[in-house]
């Protein structure tokens, strides 16, 4: 497998959010864990841990919405 984008998880005061995923979409997060704990040498993580850093990398690869945070870089 190739390496993944999402980088080691952080301890960070949360947010209490409540969320409802299909039920397909927990299974990827179940696998996505079984091999970033793989990639870190480390155990996998609670899918519901990787929720928000996915987002964060998601939102910070999205350029459009990067260019409408910051409109000097347009």
């Amino acid at each position: 497998m190739s390496k993944l984008k999402l980088r080691p998880l952080e301890d960070e005061t949360p947010v209490k959010m409540t969320l409802d995923v299909p039920a397909a979409t927990h299974r990827n997060l179940l696998a996505y864990a079984q091999a970033h704990a793989a990639q870190t040498g480390g155990k996998p993580a609670e899918p519901v841990r990787l929720v928000v850093p996915m987002l964060d990398q998601f939102m910070a690869s999205d350029r459009a919405f990067v260019r409408g945070r910051n409109p000097r870089s347009t």
